[in-house]
């Protein structure tokens, strides 16, 4: 039997370099020769993931997965050497494909490719036309990610600081330096930006390796960025009071966004993206679904009187739309000004007679509210129950034996809120007379 890392010929595909007639790509073992039932089975046998590409027919390739299955592929370009690069998975070993079959499908396709016909899930077999290309196939990534949060987070950090970068540079031609790259470009200052676009990556990566699109991430063995300091940053009573007199006069948008902010402490992407038939009026209850949640966890929200109050000023009256984006722009698309309006209600702060307050982000009204409930008396696990966090109390063995949903605790702590807020916002009205 003639084993997997004997074979030889000649062989260079894309940026491999040749080593004694077997091409390594990163640290991926491939190499060519025949497929034959002689060498698949010796592909099959060798417990190894790798791909033998035959030495006759450009760009046909048989692959092996870690599972030790393996399956047919044509690799092939449309066009020049600066066209995109193309994987059509011809089918797995195993009837009808047997080296025989998949070659004589491989000679077929590559005369449609040089005909400049060939399409994706052609011929009513199974095979797709895969788009190797960085920047088509980061955008099937984010389309198949899951959860509103997360496909946002994907979408944005590949658009500003990956696909910049790595172009449609073939996937499989990706190598460490390139992603390295990637965060070179990038502030250091961004921790928080540096981690996120480094789990994109690394995501995006593992996603085409299970897909066997590739067949390592070159991101193997790279080391995780530092976590980003805690930030424990809450706005005082007064400070609180501020912001919700100069909240209204920013944007018709922003206004209401930053006042359920302060009265839910749900975040930011989850009250902006908010829908009405999430909404309950006669229940007084926001039921906030999986997908549109950071964690992908749903979460109930009771709405106090101060919600049900901002909810009414938005509607128009006191009976609400049946469904709808609630804060979308004059062209009908959701709300993004967060930056300007951060920026407006600062200068309205700063010219409100008092001191300019000290730096503060839209995501320290929610560690607002938790640390209002710890003042409140409110349970530890009611907060994070409102909160809908999946860590501290709701982790591990008490998350999945443990199912009180606090139901009856939530809104009794959401109405303490409210009186609490309700005060400050009193004194605040004041302060604005007194001023005038």
């Amino acid at each position: 039997m003639l084993s997997f890392p004997q074979l030889r010929g000649n062989f260079r595909h894309g940026d491999c370099r040749v080593i004694a007639g077997n091409a390594v790509l990163g640290d991926q073992f491939m190499a060519s020769g025949k497929i034959t039932k002689r060498s698949v089975d010796a592909l099959i046998s060798s417990g190894q993931h790798d791909i033998l590409w035959d030495d006759s027919i450009k760009g046909f390739g048989a692959k092996r997965t870690k599972a030790g299955a393996v399956s047919y592929v044509l690799q092939f370009r449309m066009g020049g050497r600066e066209s995109k690069t193309r994987r059509y998975t011809i089918g797995s070993h195993g009837s009808p494909w047997t080296p025989a079959t998949a070659r004589a499908e491989a000679e077929r396709l590559a005369i449609l490719i040089a005909q400049g016909s060939i399409q994706a899930k052609q011929s009513g077999n199974d095979g797709e036309s895969v788009d190797l290309a960085f920047d088509n196939y980061s955008d099937r990534f984010a389309e198949a990610c899951v959860g509103e949060g997360w496909r946002r987070l994907v979408k944005r950090s590949l658009e500003l600081h990956v696909k910049p970068v790595l172009g449609s540079k073939p996937l499989p031609n990706l190598t460490r330096i390139d992603i390295v790259a990637v965060f070179d470009r990038m502030p250091r200052a961004q921790i928080a930006n540096i981690r996120n676009v480094f789990a994109v990556l690394r995501r995006l990566l593992r996603w085409a390796v299970s897909r066997g699109d590739i067949d390592r991430s070159p991101m193997e063995g790279m080391e995780t960025p530092p976590p980003v300091k805690p930030r424990d940053r809450w706005l005082s009573d007064e400070e609180l009071g501020r912001i919700w007199m100069a909240a209204p006069n920013t944007h018709s948008c922003f206004g209401p966004i930053i006042r359920l902010l302060i009265v839910t402490g749900q975040r930011r992407e989850e009250v902006s993206s908010l829908r009405w038939e999430e909404l309950n009026r006669k229940d007084l209850l926001w039921t906030l679904p999986g997908e549109r949640a950071k964690n992908g966890e749903p979460n109930r929200i009771p709405l106090n009187e101060l919600a049900v109050a901002i909810l009414d000023e938005v509607a128009g009256s006191a009976i609400w739309p049946r469904s709808g984006r609630m804060f979308t722009t004059s062209r009908g698309g959701r709300f993004t000004g967060y930056s300007k309006g951060k920026i407006k209600l600062d200068l309205l702060m700063s010219q409100d007679g008092r001191e300019p307050l000290p730096d503060w982000r839209l995501h320290d009204l929610r560690r607002t509210l938790a640390t209002g409930f710890q003042r409140l008396g409110v349970r530890f696990e009611v907060t994070e129950a409102v909160l809908n966090h999946v860590g501290g109390s709701r982790a591990g063995v008490a998350g999945i034996y443990q199912r009180h949903d606090w139901k009856d605790e939530k809104r009794e702590a959401m109405k303490s809120w409210n009186d609490h807020l309700a005060a400050i916002i009193r004194l605040a009205n004041m302060a604005r007379d007194r001023a005038w």
